[in-house]
C-alpha cells in the first residue's frame, strides 16, 4: 500500500516535539479533539500505541473512541506509528 507524503515525512525523522497533527490520518479536527483529551503531541499518541503493545486493532478502536477517527484515518495513523517504531525502536 502506498503511503502519504505526511506519513513519509513523519517516519523519516525522530519524534521530537511534533504536534499531534503531524501524524498521518490526523487532520485539524481530530487533532483538536485529541488535544482536548490531553494527547497534544505525537509522542503522547505514540505512548498510547505502545501501551496497547503496538496492537493496531486495539489502537484503531481507541482512536475511534477517543476522537471519532474513521477507518481510513485510524489505519493511516496506526500504520504511521508502526512504521515509525520499526525505524526508531
Amino acid at each position: 500500500s502506498s503511503t502519504s507524503q505526511k506519513h513519509r515525512d513523519f517516519v523519516a525523522e525522530p519524534m521530537g516535539d511534533k504536534p499531534v497533527g503531524s501524524l498521518a490520518g490526523i487532520g485539524d479536527v481530530l487533532g483538536r479533539k485529541l488535544e482536548e483529551k490531553g494527547f497534544d503531541k505525537a509522542y503522547v499518541v505514540l505512548g498510547q500505541f505502545l501501551v496497547l503493545r503496538k496492537d493496531e486493532e486495539l489502537f484503531r478502536e481507541w482512536l475511534k473512541e477517543t476522537c471519532g477517527a474513521n477507518a481510513k484515518q485510524s489505519r493511516d495513523c496506526s500504520g504511521c506509528l508502526r512504521d515509525w517504531c520499526d525505524a526508531f525502536l
